[in-house]
């Protein structure tokens, strides 16, 4: 069984939530305020550093050569024992996950290796995750240096998350819809549709320190690792079965994420069930969608080794992009929470 159009979503509704409230522009300069206003999301007026932080990057400055109040200095020996405790968790993650599903899922490998083809297929499809990925970030990063962002997050939230969804899937329904012979079309609306998934993933950038973000990639990108290991090394088709029951999880975890724009702001205790489920249960539940789609690729390499399918590693390519961007964006939210309890 093959899926080759499959909807994502979660992503759209929850962001624009979050991010797209608008500010108040009031300010007093004959009186000393308590609290800035001019950014009022829900992250930022949780803690009085994230607003100072988020203030300082809308002005553009990235340095303040003035002595102020909780300024930490922290030598370069302690940031190297950081960042190697942060490798270290990050190489802890891989080996962990990659143990855990090889021994729960993939009792059974295949014998004699991976064919020639099968790898040639599965690492220009990888080739393509990546350059794909990499172009999210480089325009996500130049939507914040534009102001775009701001911008977006002052907009309706519904209009940011039904507008933005369409325009996602739409550009994604055109990019497999195009013969792979024909280069330019194919790579253009390949184009729009990483654009498009930079605008979801862009209020990050400022609600989130680059230290973070960086960590959250190196997660993700462990996690996806392990688990493409071993979807590579079970045998084949093994895991095809799963997009059903995958397909029916990511729908309940989309419900979950439209649940804060009509849910009453006082239905607490429903608000924090579709939080925890949105969040844990979309992270199982792509961690899955990337086994079964490694095994996809696998499955259509063989296809195409007979003829019956062409080669086209962009199409396959977006599957394994929307469990990279879904994965990163929880693994985001899980670490500014662990930051917030410190």
């Amino acid at each position: 069984m093959s899926f080759t159009l499959t909807l994502r979503a979660g992503l759209a509704p929850r962001l624009a939530m979050q991010f797209a409230k608008p500010p108040s522009a009031m300010r007093a300069f004959h009186q000393s305020a308590k609290q800035n206003t001019f950014f009022t999301s829900r992250t930022a007026l949780s803690s009085k550093n994230s607003s100072s932080n988020i203030l300082a990057r809308l002005r553009g400055s990235s340095r303040s050569y003035q002595q102020q109040s909780g300024y930490a200095y922290y030598d370069p020996a302690a940031r190297r024992k950081e960042t190697v405790r942060k490798l270290i968790i990050g190489g802890a993650i891989f080996g962990g996950t990659l143990v855990a599903v090889n021994v729960m899922f993939n009792g059974e490998s295949r014998e004699g290796g991976m064919p020639k083809f099968e790898r040639q297929y599965l690492n220009q499809t990888f080739l393509h995750t990546g350059l794909g990925v990499g172009i999210i970030g480089m325009t996500a990063y130049q939507m914040l240096q534009s102001g775009f962002v701001y911008r977006l997050m002052q907009t309706n939230p519904w209009v940011v998350g039904i507008g933005g969804l369409a325009l996602s899937i739409g550009s994604m329904i055109a990019t497999r819809s195009v013969d792979p012979d024909n280069y330019v079309p194919k790579y253009a609306f390949w184009a729009v549709f990483n654009a498009t998934q930079a605008a979801f993933v862009a209020p990050l950038m400022v609600m989130a320190p680059p230290a973070l973000l960086a960590r959250a990639g190196l997660y993700t990108a462990a996690m996806m690792g392990s688990i493409s290991i071993v979807g590579a090394t079970a045998k084949q088709d093994k895991y095809l079965y799963i997009g059903g029951p995958l397909l029916a999880g990511a729908a309940i975890v989309a419900v979950s994420g439209f649940a804060p724009l009509v849910l009453p702001a006082t239905a607490v205790r429903t608000l924090a069930v579709t939080e925890n489920l949105w969040l844990w249960g979309g992270l199982a539940v792509f961690g899955g969608f990337t086994l079964y789609d490694v095994q996809k690729v696998l499955h259509h390499a063989r296809l195409a080794e007979r003829g019956l399918i062409k080669r086209d590693p962009v199409n396959e390519s977006i599957s394994l992009e929307l469990d990279f961007l879904n994965i990163f964006v929880r693994m985001v939210q899980i670490l500014m929470m662990q930051q917030r309890r410190k």
